[in-house]
Formats: C-alpha cells, sequence, structure tokens
C-alpha cells in the first residue's frame, strides 16, 4: 500500500500548488517514438512554398513597375512589407499557435497566401496589390512559425535536429527553385498564379497527410486561455535562452542581408560583371545556404558540436567572409569562394537557432512563443541589415560597409558563448 499512498500524496502536494491565481496551460503530450516523415515532408514543403513567395518578388519587380507603372519605393514597399510583418508579429503569431494549434495556422498560412497571390494575380492597381501582398506576409508569417511548431510535433527525439535542418532549409531552396524556373513563366501575373495554385496544393497535402491531432496541438490538448496566451509570451520574452537564440538570429540575418542585398550591386560595380552573370552567382551562392543547414542537422544529430559553439562557429566565419568582401582588394575568385563560404558556414545557424528554440523554451507548451520570438529576431535583423549598409554605402563608400557584419558578427559570438552555461544546464 506504500505506492498508492505515495502518489496520493504527491497528488495532494500538486494540488496545493493550483489555484485560481495560477494559471495552467494544457501539457504537450509526449513527441512520438517514430518520425512522420511524410507529415514532415507536407511541412517542409509549405516553408518552401512561403519562400517562393519572397523569390517571386525578386524576379518580377522589373514586369510590375512596367505593368502597373510602380516607381522605385511602390516597388521597394511590397519587398518590405514581409520583414514588417515578421518584426510586428513574431510573438503573437507564435502565442496564437499554442491557443489555436500549429496545424489550423499552416494551413490558415498557405489559404492566405493562395487568396492573396490569386487575388493579386487579378489586381490592376497598386492598393489592391499591396493590401494582397499583406495578406500574403501574414500568410508567410503563420507559415514560418507555425511550421516548426508543427514539426515538433509528428518527429522522434533522435531525428530532431534532422528534421530542423530540412525545415530550415525551405528559404534558400525555394528562393533558389523561383529564381531558377519564375523566369520561363510569362509576366507577373502567370508567377503570382502559379504560387498561388502551388499554396493550395500544399494546404491540401497537409490535410491529408500531417496529424489533426497531433501530440502538442491545441486540438489535443484544449485551447489555451487568452490570460495564459499573454502571461506565457511575457515569460518567455523573460527567459534568457530565448531571448540569447533570438538576438543570434538577428545577427545572423543582419549579416546576411546586408550582404545578399547589395551582392548584385557589388559584384557589378566592384568587379565589372553583368547584370545576368551577378544575378546567377547571386542565386547560386545564396542556394548553398541550404548545404549549410543540412550539415548542422548531421553535425548536431552526432554530438560532433556544441550548439553554442556551432552558432559562434557560424557567426565568426560569416563576419570575416563578409568584411573581407566589403573592404579587401580581392581578386574575383576570391570574391566568389568567399561569398559561398559565408552563405554555406552561416546556414548553420539558423539550423542550429530553429532545432534549439524548443529545449531553451521555458517551457513545452511555450514552445511556439519562443519560436515566434526567434523569427521575430530574424525578421529585425532583416530589415537592419539592408538599411544599416545602405546608410554606411552612402556616406563612406563599399569599404566602410565592412562596419556593419563585423559589429554584427562580434555581437552574435558574444550572444553563443553566453548560451554555453544554458545548454549546459539544459544537457
Amino acid at each position: 500500500m506504500a505506492a498508492p499512498d505515495s502518489r496520493r500524496a504527491q497528488a495532494a502536494a500538486a494540488a496545493t500548488l493550483v489555484s485560481p491565481a495560477t494559471p495552467v496551460s494544457p501539457a504537450p503530450q509526449a513527441p512520438p517514438l517514430r518520425t512522420h516523415w511524410l507529415a514532415v515532408s507536407a511541412i517542409v514543403a509549405s516553408g518552401i512554398v512561403a519562400a517562393f513567395q519572397v523569390g517571386k518578388v525578386v524576379i518580377t519587380i522589373p514586369a510590375l513597375r512596367a505593368d502597373l507603372g510602380l516607381d522605385l519605393t511602390d516597388a521597394g514597399w511590397i519587398m518590405a512589407i514581409f520583414s514588417l510583418l515578421g518584426v510586428a508579429c513574431g510573438i503573437p503569431v507564435g502565442s496564437l499557435v499554442g491557443r489555436f494549434g500549429a496545424r489550423r495556422l499552416l494551413v490558415a498560412g498557405l489559404v492566405a497566401i493562395t487568396a492573396g497571390s490569386a487575388t493579386a494575380a487579378a489586381s490592376h492597381g497598386y492598393p489592391l496589390l499591396l493590401a494582397m501582398r499583406t495578406l500574403e506576409g501574414l500568410g508567410f508569417v503563420f507559415i514560418t512559425i507555425a511550421g516548426p511548431s508543427m514539426l515538433r510535433n509528428v518527429i522522434a527525439i533522435k531525428d530532431r535536429d534532422l528534421a530542423f535542418s530540412l525545415w530550415s532549409s525551405y528559404m534558400p531552396t525555394g528562393m533558389a527553385l523561383v529564381l531558377a524556373v519564375g523566369g520561363f513563366v510569362q509576366g507577373w501575373r502567370g508567377v503570382w498564379w502559379a504560387t498561388a495554385a502551388l499554396a493550395a496544393l500544399a494546404a491540401v497535402f497537409v490535410l491529408l497527410v500531417v496529424p489533426g491531432r497531433s501530440a502538442g496541438d491545441a486540438s489535443a490538448a484544449g485551447k489555451v486561455p487568452m490570460r495564459d496566451v499573454l502571461g506565457g509570451a511575457a515569460r518567455t520574452i523573460r527567459n534568457a535562452g530565448s531571448a540569447l537564440l533570438a538576438a543570434c538570429f538577428a545577427t545572423y540575418t543582419l549579416q546576411y542581408f546586408a550582404l545578399f542585398s547589395f551582392l548584385p550591386v557589388l559584384l557589378i560595380d566592384r568587379l565589372g560583371m553583368t547584370v545576368t552573370t551577378a544575378g546567377a552567382f547571386t542565386a547560386f551562392a545564396a542556394a548553398t545556404n541550404a548545404v549549410g543547414t543540412l550539415v548542422a542537422g548531421q553535425l548536431l544529430s552526432r554530438g560532433v558540436i556544441a550548439r553554442w559553439a556551432l552558432i559562434m562557429l557560424s557567426s565568426a566565419v560569416m563576419g570575416v567572409c563578409a568584411v573581407a568582401i566589403f573592404a579587401a582588394d580581392l581578386s574575383h575568385a576570391a570574391v566568389l569562394v568567399l561569398c559561398v563560404v559565408f552563405s554555406c558556414v552561416g546556414g548553420m545557424l539558423p539550423s542550429t537557432v530553429v532545432a534549439s528554440a524548443p529545449m531553451l523554451s521555458p517551457s513545452a507548451a511555450l514552445v511556439p512563443v519562443a519560436i515566434g520570438l526567434a523569427m521575430q529576431g530574424s525578421y529585425v535583423g532583416q530589415v537592419l541589415g539592408p538599411l544599416a549598409v545602405g546608410v554606411v554605402v552612402d556616406r563612406f563608400g563599399w569599404s566602410a560597409a565592412a562596419i556593419v557584419p563585423a559589429v554584427a558578427a562580434a555581437i552574435g559570438m558574444a550572444g553563443a558563448y553566453l548560451l554555453r552555461p544554458i545548454f549546459r544546464r539544459v544537457h
């Protein structure tokens, strides 16, 4: 009878800890014993479709300007709206995932992209195009936060790092695909219609193969009360591990977009490349980022290198490469090699951050919010990187731009070092 008495005593002790003043969130179920790889493929495919919405603007801006009479400011808003929405909505969307479930928001994001892209394809004016671009942007944010939140519910612990590395390759993969194939589609409207159709197909794919009542989803655990949602968001922001991961992610995207936003211009101005050659090389270098995400998954799953060390290594290599590209008088071949190394090694950082966000979350119930905070950090870097380089280059020239990635790399390395004891406590 000792065991039942012990259990009753533990239950009584637990009950004394619970009061109306202590919000209780539904506890997520244990992760599955076996990975649902078909569901993983559907979730990753959704991310790639989301990345199409970013890349399609890059290749269709000239056609958009010619057809709708847009100036560069108008075109800039069409490109920037995704990042601005990410900066504003990262944590709120993460909280919505905890309340309504990752699968629902993943599908909602794909539906929003379908509706926004299709309506924009039929539009004949800038106001409607921008409004639909905003709808697409909300869908994009939903997918990029609900995707990894959903992913953790369909993977076994042993496959966690590999699965998250596959997810983290969605952006370079999607960008490379749309840049490679989009040029063969007739007109910008054709590209928009095509991406709308692909988003609709991805939504159907998710509904068919991703479990509707997976562990940790709101449909399985019950809706989280709004009071708990707001309190959980504040708790996540105050959590040192989650905040440092978001800061490291911000320094990564700041460096990445500081270089790649201006790389075609730099290659044309300093190396004398043609527009076509500079664009092709930029697309190739960006695509190698996916290699880094996959390599990180292998290194982490095999325990080859500590997570904080991989973040520090990626930050350091990116900083050194970017400084050399901007500041040094190098040969064409050296610049091209450094761009590839920058992108490939840098790709290990986002994979590590996204895979680590659930580990450092204040609680299992707040994992979606922790992922949302990390993604919000990445969007902050996307906004600040190009802006900082543009200001510095206008005032001091290309060589001075090296200070931007140098400072970002130093901050990223410091953040990684501060994560060291936190990761050790988790392990």
